[in-house]
């Protein structure tokens, strides 16, 4: 039987994940550029891509009742376009734990160009949508890859 490609994988190198995505045909305008609503999608994946890192298994939370993460706030800064067969870079880094929430700063690179940035918080929600306390192994998890100054 033929090999199969495994999905996209990110990594963690220390208190940053990184997460890479390409542009296609399908992510641009007619003119080749990264519609900006792809930057948020881009973003999400890499977050998910985080938590399976991490060993947080968001879908058995959510399954059973447990509750799941959801942005509750988000400031996104557009630098420089993404263009068609772009490969780009998404680093996320979490810069504040708090019982319910986390802070963290995400950035998409294209080489060294920095192409966007976004600023968010995420909460974790009871199925109901209020926000409760993150399970106490997940937190753990987040408090091994958090750091404080990682937004620089």
């Amino acid at each position: 039987m033929d090999e199969r490609p495994n999905p996209p994988d990110g990594v963690i190198q220390g208190d940053r994940h990184l997460y890479a995505v390409r542009v296609y045909y399908e992510d641009t305008d007619l003119s080749g550029i990264t519609y900006h609503a792809n930057y948020l999608r881009w973003f999400e994946r890499a977050r998910s891509d985080l938590l399976r890192r991490l060993d947080i298994d968001q879908r058995a939370a959510i399954e059973d009742g447990g509750g799941a993460y959801a942005v509750s706030e988000i400031n996104l800064k557009y630098l420089r376009p993404a263009k068609l067969d772009d490969d780009v870079v998404i680093e996320t880094r979490c810069t504040e734990l708090k019982a319910a929430s986390c802070r963290m700063h995400q950035k998409a690179y294209r080489g060294e160009e920095l192409l966007a940035e976004a600023h968010l918080r995420v909460g974790f929600v009871s199925p109901g949508g209020r926000p409760i306390r993150q399970p106490e192994e997940w937190r753990a998890a987040f408090a091994r890859f958090t750091n404080p100054a990682g937004d620089q």
